[in-house]
């Protein structure tokens, strides 16, 4: 008989228990993980939407109403989760001089945030849905 005592290295019982506690650890992190993605998303559109708010004032102190051209504010959408849209009160309405709301749509992989697939604001400062946006 041969002694154990030279042999180095795991068993597999070892090993097994090894990628069983992998396995645990990847089914918790991995949702989280998917979350954290979601959230950070819609953060960034949220910041996106604010920058808009911002140049759609600016347009309307010099020429008296409200654009529809995402463009004319100076904003250029690199956001390949949202897409953005400046309407009227009314979804395809053109704003007036007095009402916009500036409407952010997820699309792809963000079209998964459930609940907050679309954000508004507009220009009093209503944002919605309120769930969705942290103060």
């Amino acid at each position: 008989m041969q002694s154990v005592k030279g042999h180095k290295g795991f068993t597999l019982i070892e090993l097994m228990v090894v990628i069983a506690v992998i396995g645990i650890l990847a089914a918790i992190a991995w949702p989280n993980y998917q979350d954290y993605l979601l959230k950070s998303r819609r953060a960034q559109a949220q910041s996106d939407m604010l920058k808009i708010q911002l140049g759609l004032e600016k347009w309307r102190a010099n020429n008296s109403t409200y654009t529809a051209t995402l463009a004319n504010v100076g904003f250029v959408d690199g956001n390949p989760y949202y897409d953005y849209a400046v309407t009227g009160a009314a979804a395809g309405d053109p704003p007036t001089g007095s009402i916009y709301v500036i409407r952010a749509t997820a699309q792809g992989a963000q079209a998964e945030d459930s609940g907050c697939t679309s954000l508004t604001l507009n220009q009093s400062n209503a944002r919605g849905p309120a769930g969705c946006w942290k103060s």
